[in-house]
């Protein structure tokens, strides 16, 4: 299992998916939070509360939870590629246990997703200090609880990219998977927010789970008020963590147990 493992690790660094994981953390998460810290979310259109304010800090700060399309993606094609260009059918070849190697594929994209959090979160706290101090602006939060949203904003990334690779063991095709993938984040679950009565199960959705976690209900309640509908009233944050644990489980059992019996060929 050992030298399963290290050679999924090799495999990824071997590819330009890897570095495109890394560069994608920081420009999101250093870029993007220095841009919008450097703005000033009350620049914004529509304007939204400053950074001095507890609102302000958590709405800049759940916007990253919307870039969460970028490790789905990630995930979906680092499965999908195996089954276009048929390295899985040599690596099942020498290695005929496929839960061994379905494991260790989870286990590195679960690595891969962790260390894509952590640069994340940590180049966001580094933009987001560095941008406020320099206008002088003091922040809405103590740092302990910007630290502690951002920490759950990073996790929460490691479950989308399992989610990923649980969509892209489900449908092979990468196209179609990331169709699937980035059409559900951006299309389906914002279009069930406008339903009337179907946006009670947007709570329970991934998207809701970690809007939860977050504490971010900028957009539902932004939307909510728009529509002239109830507000969408989110679980609380533990909910949320264990929702998304659940959908991070889920997303595992898929790529371990549909391709084990099934024609790769």
């Amino acid at each position: 299992m050992r030298h399963l493992l290290r050679a999924e690790v090799r495999r990824l660094l071997a590819t330009r998916l890897w570095s495109g994981l890394l560069l994608a953390a920081a420009l999101i998460g250093g870029g993007m939070m220095g841009a919008m810290a450097l703005v000033g979310p009350e620049n914004f259109d529509p304007p939204m509360p400053g950074l001095h304010t507890e609102a302000g800090i958590r709405a800049v700060l759940g916007i990253l939870g919307y870039t969460a399309f970028v490790p789905a993606a990630i995930g979906t094609l680092a499965v999908t590629s195996e089954y276009r260009h048929r390295t899985a059918t040599v690596t099942f070849l020498f290695a005929p246990r496929r839960w061994q190697v379905l494991a260790a594929k989870l286990g590195t994209y679960g690595g891969a997703g962790l260390i894509y959090g952590l640069l994340l979160a940590g180049t966001a706290a580094a933009a987001l200090f560095t941008a406020t101090a320099t206008q002088g602006i003091s922040l809405g939060l103590p740092t302990g609880s910007v630290l502690a949203l951002l920490a759950r904003i990073g996790l929460a990334m490691v479950v989308y990219l399992l989610i990923g690779v649980g969509v892209g063991a489900l449908l092979r095709n990468q196209v179609a998977a990331l169709c699937v993938v980035i059409g559900y984040l951006y299309v389906g679950e914002p279009l069930l927010m406008m339903i009337p009565g179907a946006n009670a199960l947007y709570p329970i959705l991934p998207g809701g789970a970690t809007a939860s976690l977050t504490d971010f209900t900028y957009v539902a309640d932004a939307m909510s008020q728009e529509l002239g509908s109830n507000a969408v009233t989110l679980v609380p944050p533990a909910a949320g963590a264990l929702l998304l644990t659940g959908y991070a489980l889920a997303a595992c059992l898929a790529a371990v147990i549909l391709p084990m019996r099934r024609d790769i060929t």
